[in-house]
């Protein structure tokens, strides 16, 4: 605790505690080297990968601890490669394939993996889609079997379309009268432009309303091709077993297909401030800046800045707008994980009549957030909240699943997570002030009022 700068006297820490603990308590039960204990995401369990004939990946983690296991099954596409007339149209197709196969109903497929002790979804997000499911580890098999069925024999029977239009079109007309999702959607539409990052991964509701079920066959036929896809399998298997199951039921899968999809501009931020009054508890304030993705070089100290910021009751933004000055209900900064074109969003909900001093005191923190000394004891508390967050999210096996898949999936590699965890190690207080001075240049803000 002492080594990373967690006071036990003073304001609380309460989450840097329970992050320091957890890491801690990850590296007790066996004997680790001095490298894993270092490492607060390790869990050191081997790693196999295996490429299939028709390009698609297979990742298995052979791991002890409980008979279970997930497997995540991620398509490189996602709402980036959509248009104003597809929007939402990657998260459509893969809410309704689980919905019923050539082989089974819907309710056979929520059955069978029930039958197995574990369950089976899929979603669409921005730059990936993905088919995942857990069981029973002696059941690994009939996961994938599940899986398989859903990846190759798709059926989108005509009812179950219609079910989910309904569904996800009252999911995006809750999104616009919930003023939080509604203030976030109009910041990244302001942040993005015409780029595809500006709309949400659920799409629109003129565009979920047009698109038919031929449409998402399509759509469907072009996606599931092997190189397209990495799977993922985490839990208490064996890699040979699961790579003769692998081999055995996706090897139908066509190989390479079409061309990429073409290069798409990069964002320009508007940089302007946007006013919207709604009836409403509180107000909302946001703002944003663009960052770097996975892989660039101010990637890990972009993390640590947004945690210095807005990391718990440590974090800048609590501390002087809550703690000292009154102006905040809540706050906080959020960072999605992407390839390229991050965000970096500060947000503060507040009183009507506090809106004012509270967005004049959250520029204030960004602003000196470019210029201020990050000292030791407020580097390492940072740094322990980005690595505490990361190893506590990948403590089961179907999120250590997605880590593996999605990394490989975006370029990055399926261990990006160890070499990410000795790049927050490796950041500097002045690598953080640099990094601020780069990104939280010209913010483009949101301001929700209640009506």
């Amino acid at each position: 605790l002492r080594a990373s700068g967690v006071r036990a006297g003073g304001r609380p820490v309460t989450r840097a505690v329970l992050v320091a603990l957890a890491t801690i308590l990850a590296t007790m039960g066996s004997p680790v080297s001095s490298a894993a204990a270092a490492d607060p995401t390790a869990r050191r369990a081997a790693v196999i990968r295996h490429v299939l004939p028709n390009g698609m990946t297979l990742l298995v983690r052979e791991s002890g601890g409980a008979a279970v296991v997930a497997a995540s099954l991620i398509v490189r596409t996602g709402s980036r490669d959509e248009t104003a007339d597809t929007a939402g149209i990657t998260n459509f197709l893969h809410r309704v394939l689980v919905r019923g196969t050539s082989q089974r109903t819907a309710r056979q497929l929520a059955e069978a993996a029930e039958d197995i002790g574990g369950s089976l979804d899929a979603s669409g997000e921005v730059e990936y889609a993905e088919v995942r499911g857990t069981a029973l580890s002696r059941h690994a098999e009939a996961l994938l079997e599940l899986m398989a069925d859903v990846a190759l024999s798709g059926a989108l029977p005509a009812e179950e379309v219609e079910r989910e239009r309904r569904l996800i079109s009252s999911q995006i007309q809750t999104r616009a009268d919930t003023p939080f999702p509604l203030a976030f959607d109009t910041l990244l539409a302001d942040l993005y432009g015409p780029h595809p990052f500006a709309r949400p991964a659920l799409g629109r509701r003129e565009s979920i309303a047009r698109l038919t079920r031929e449409d998402l066959l399509m759509r469907y036929r072009s996606l599931y091709r092997g190189d397209r896809l990495v799977l993922a399998v985490s839990g208490q298997v064996t890699a040979a077993r699961m790579r003769r199951t692998a081999e055995r039921l996706f090897s139908r899968l066509p190989g390479p297909g079409a061309a990429p999809e073409p290069a798409i501009a990069d964002p320009v931020p508007t940089g302007e401030r946007r006013v919207i009054e709604r009836q409403a508890q509180q107000a909302q304030i946001l703002v944003g800046f663009l960052g770097p993705g996975v892989g660039e070089r101010d990637y890990a100290a972009t993390r640590v800045l947004g945690a210095v910021l807005g990391g718990g009751m440590s974090g800048r933004l609590f501390v002087e707008l809550r703690d000292n000055e009154g102006l905040a209900y809540s706050l906080g900064v959020t960072s999605p994980t992407r390839s390229r074109h991050t965000f970096l969003v500060a947000y503060l909900g507040t009183a009507r009549e506090n809106v004012q001093a509270a967005e004049a005191g959250l520029l204030r923190e960004l602003e000196k957030a470019k210029s201020d000394v990050i000292g030791d004891a407020e580097l390492s508390r940072a740094k322990a909240y980005v690595l505490g967050s990361l190893a506590m999210d990948r403590r089961s096996n179907a999120r250590y699943a997605w880590y593996l898949a999605f990394f490989e999936a975006i370029g990055a590699g399926w261990d990006f997570p160890e070499h990410y965890v000795r790049a927050v190690a490796a950041v500097t207080g002045a690598d953080v002030q640099a990094a601020g001075a780069k990104y939280l240049t010209r913010p483009t803000r949101v301001v929700l009022i209640p009506r």
